[in-house]
């Protein structure tokens, strides 16, 4: 039983200085912030406008499918994806929102947004949901049975 618990004890460290240097980086991203605050030119023009948001909504339409089928298959593993999803459908807004002129175009952008809101929630709900066991039997959830 000893050898099943020393791989876990190994990783403990790992998972410790990860979280240190993600804390660390999350530090070090203020001032880094505040640089581009004072530096970065209030507009620009940009190439491949329309294939960076094609390349945004494609993405969360792939989260949205993965995370379809990896639930109803009853994988863990949507979980993950769900995460990931709802990041991006936050990205999406921020970026449908904070890149629209004034006028019909914010209305659209806010308008979007409220619905990429509720895709995010969803899939927050998904993401910490508990995983569904696997049915023994195609279409036959699995219940645990009672302790006797």
């Amino acid at each position: 039983m000893e050898t099943t618990k020393a791989p876990l004890k190994a990783k403990a460290p790992l998972k410790r200085w990860t979280l240190i240097l993600l804390g660390a980086g999350s530090a070090l991203l203020v001032p880094w912030m505040v640089v581009l605050a004072l530096t970065l030119p209030a507009s620009t023009e940009v190439r491949h406008w329309s294939l960076a948001w094609i390349g945004l909504d494609a993405l969360m339409t792939a989260g949205c499918a993965t995370t379809a089928l990896l639930g109803l298959r009853t994988d863990p593993r949507a979980r993950l994806t769900a995460s990931a999803t709802a990041a991006v459908a936050v990205l999406d807004a921020w970026f449908d929102i904070t890149t629209s002129q004034s006028g019909s175009d914010l209305a659209q952008a806010l308008a979007c947004a409220v619905a990429e809101a509720a895709l995010a929630c969803a899939c927050v709900v998904l993401a910490l949901s508990e995983p569904q066991k696997k049915a023994a039997h195609k279409g036959v959830a699995t219940k645990s049975s009672p302790t006797p």
